[in-house]
């Protein structure tokens, strides 16, 4: 998108006001939690998405804004901005798939985990409705595939300002693009850890080594997906198409799971949603052949 300068002092203090604020926002977000009151905590973290942006703003200024291409250039990026819309949920059906082709008893078309999550009254009303689970569950990847990667957008923007819009190029800058991504993704890793312990963010608690075992699996989805993020602002030079990409990702990676039994304990660390480490294969191998691709003889 532009050529960078390394700034310590900006990085410094973007990382410091990152992680002291979003780490306290998560540990209220575990008190929340805690009190019975997950709806609350939800909201919580949706606002915690924005942290990032708010940190760019303190640590290098508005102007830090202005170059991160905020012309979303249409007609230019129509291909990267299909890819951004509609990979997320191919990858996602393809892990998916590969996960219940080796996990079949996982696999599980009740409604366990609606009911779990919002009582059986949830499954009642759909039935009152007039609405089958499995009617429930082709609605919900429907939306996945058409409004919701729009929605989710515009809180994911609040993330992508800091991360691809900010941090990614000062990493570029100082390490070149592919240690650049490793780190980068890393650190994205780093700022959900609380939740991981606090609330079972993404792999519950009942797996093996909790909560490491489950920072460790998130750092390796973040640092793919973090390349695909990268490398779709790089390549359309807008803020808005790594922010396309990751509401996409983040629309589809809950349809798996309404396929699956909740009490799978450690299997939940490789699957079904994308974030697991057999699940999330379709995506590591895309994040890779990006990572090993060279540019004008050089390494990225």
């Amino acid at each position: 998108m532009r050529n960078t300068k390394y700034n310590r002092t900006q990085v410094i203090k973007y990382l410091a006001i990152t992680f002291i604020a979003s780490y306290a926002v998560e540990f209220g977000v575990g008190a929340l939690y805690n009190r019975g009151n997950p709806v609350a905590g939800q909201l919580v973290m949706i606002g915690l998405m924005f942290i990032p942006a708010i940190a760019v703003l303190l640590s290098a200024g508005p102007s830090a804004l202005k170059e991160m291409g905020w012309n979303p250039r249409v007609r230019k990026n129509i291909r990267p901005i299909l890819i951004a819309w509609l990979v997320p949920a191919a990858l996602t059906a393809a892990g998916a798939a590969l996960y219940f082709l080796i996990f079949r008893s996982h696999f599980d078309i009740s409604g366990q985990l609606l009911a779990e999550t919002g009582g059986t009254e949830a499954l009642q009303q759909l039935e009152t409705a007039g609405i089958s689970y499995p009617m429930y569950v082709a609605i919900s990847a429907a939306q996945a595939l058409t409004y919701a990667p729009f929605v989710n957008t515009i809180p994911a923007q609040g993330e992508e300002i800091g991360w691809r819009g900010f941090l990614y190029p000062q990493l570029r800058a100082k390490y070149g693009r592919t240690k650049g991504r490793l780190l980068g993704g890393v650190i994205w890793g780093a700022f959900h850890w609380p939740l991981i312990w606090l609330i079972g963010y993404e792999y519950g608690t009942g797996y093996i080594g909790f909560p490491v075992s489950g920072m460790l699996v998130f750092c390796v989805c973040t640092i793919a997906l973090g390349t695909l993020c990268d490398w779709l602002c790089e390549r359309s030079g807008s803020i808005w198409l790594p922010s396309l990409i990751h509401g996409s990702f983040n629309a589809a990676a809950g349809v798996p799971l309404l396929l699956c039994r909740t009490n799978t304990g450690s299997g939940r660390l490789l699957g079904p949603a994308p974030n697991g480490l057999i699940a999330g294969l379709p995506l590591m191998i895309f994040a890779a052949v990006l990572l090993l691709r060279k540019e004008d003889g050089h390494e990225k």
